[in-house]
């Protein structure tokens, strides 16, 4: 719990910063661990070998880069590969992997996420790799403690504003992990 003040009693830094969106990257490849991961890789990859053969029917290309370069509307196929990880997200329940709190807990929301392939090969299943953007909505930034930040969730810019209490959380920034927007308060 944190409690911002615009009084004159406090200083000016104890204000909040600004309202902030993050997004996180999750890249997916081969050296993936956990089950949630290697379900993403698997599907993502089967579905990538049977959609580029639509794009390369001669079986000219063998790389998603050759097909992007060479075949029109190739582009395509960040979407059609994305259908097979829908359900995999789904099941995150709108929560950010990777992303603790101070209390090891996933907390940071999402609502939107965007899909792309980095690389796929369509006989080595190992160079396949695959990145999942998560956006949260917006979020209040409170401070920086050292590699940490501190915010809170919602519209709550009238209870930072008159110096009311509210629910925060504490999360370290880590590598993939972005300040994606910012806007003053």
């Amino acid at each position: 719990m944190f409690v911002i003040t615009n009084s004159p009693n406090h200083s000016k830094d104890k204000m909040a910063k600004g309202i902030i969106r993050f997004c996180y990257k999750k890249i997916i490849d081969i050296s993936a661990e956990k089950q949630w991961e290697k379900y993403v890789f698997e599907d993502t990859y089967r579905e990538f070998f049977m959609q580029s053969q639509f794009y390369n029917q001669e079986g000219k290309y063998h790389t998603f880069q050759e097909l992007i370069a060479n075949v029109p509307g190739a582009d395509k196929l960040h979407y059609l590969v994305s259908t097979a990880a829908i359900n995999y997200i789904r099941q995150l329940n709108d929560l950010i992997p990777d992303i603790a709190n101070a209390h090891q807990q996933l907390c940071l929301p999402f609502k939107n996420f965007r899909f792309e392939i980095i690389q796929s090969h369509t006989k080595r299943k190992e160079e396949h790799k695959v990145a999942i953007y998560f956006y949260t909505e917006p979020i209040i930034w409170i401070d920086t403690i050292d590699t940490q930040l501190l915010i809170a969730y919602g519209n709550q810019n009238d209870k930072v504003r008159n110096g009311e209490e509210i629910q925060t959380d504490l999360i370290t920034m880590k590598s993939f992990l972005s300040i994606s927007s910012f806007q003053n308060l």
